[in-house]
């Protein structure tokens, strides 16, 4: 199966080292996994423990659903070492399209210009240290009916939140107001094109309109209106540190 490929980006240097010891999830927890590419279904949703990067390192993840519905809470910790431009993992959400399907109810794919409300709602915790961030990432096809050979021509992704000098591949556009809050806008290509619009300043919360950062790609002519949003992720991407992301509700809903 393909993942996703790799990013770069520009890092303070600090080293951070992993602890070799793999926690189990909060008592609680429904369910959980620390496999590479271990997953658990949530309804509509299914968790994606998603090593992708994890050559480029040592170290280990694992992650937990602690509740089910069309609003789900879940979370992951990790403990990552090695090449400090370099993500090890998204562990992530994931609602729509991966490189194939695993749920239904998603109402995915669907195209730009339908006029739907793309709405999503994310309330979380970061606790730790390193360079990470939290954020949406976002696949887009020319097709309604990817599978797992069908790369994405699109990859739009929104940071929330960021940590030790992450930052985005490609370089700055501009920025942009969306949402009453100020982004900075990032392009870049790494067989697709990818669109990052990064918070000028943290959050450990969010009610955004995913067709709100859609359409301002498309009204720049970079995307066309009649490609198909095939997949709505939510999770981090880790790149050195010892640190946990706590989701305490997380809705995505095409409505």
């Amino acid at each position: 199966m393909r993942w996703r490929s790799l990013l770069t980006a520009a890092f303070a240097a600090v080293v951070f080292t992993a602890v070799p010891v793999v926690p189990p999830g909060p008592a609680a927890a429904a369910a959980n996994t620390c496999e590479p590419f271990g997953s658990i279904t949530a309804g509509k949703y299914w968790l994606n423990n998603n090593l992708w990067g994890q050559d480029s390192g040592s170290g280990w993840q694992c992650l937990w659903d602690n509740y089910q519905g069309s609003t789900i809470g879940w979370g992951t910790s990790w403990g990552w070492s090695g090449q400090q431009n370099q993500v090890k993992s998204f562990t992530s959400s994931v609602l729509g399209w991966h490189w194939g399907w695993k749920t239904t109810g998603h109402e995915l794919p669907v195209r730009l210009n339908a006029g739907r409300d793309i709405y999503t709602d994310w309330r979380y915790r970061v606790s730790g240290s390193g360079t990470m961030n939290v954020a949406y990432d976002l696949w887009l096809h020319d097709i309604p009916n990817p599978d797992w050979q069908h790369n994405p021509t699109d990859e739009v992704m929104i940071w929330l939140y960021r940590a030790g000098g992450a930052g985005p591949l490609g370089t700055l556009q501009g920025t942009v107001t969306i949402a009453g809050t100020t982004w900075d806008l990032y392009r870049g290509n790494i067989g697709w094109n990818v669109f990052s619009f990064v918070r000028r300043s943290n959050t450990s919360s969010a009610t955004l309109h995913m067709q709100d950062f859609l359409g301002h790609l498309v009204s720049r002519g970079w995307v066309s209106n009649t490609k198909y949003l095939s997949s709505i992720e939510a999770g981090t991407e880790v790149f050195t540190g010892n640190g946990q992301l706590d989701t305490d509700a997380y809705t995505a809903d095409i409505r």
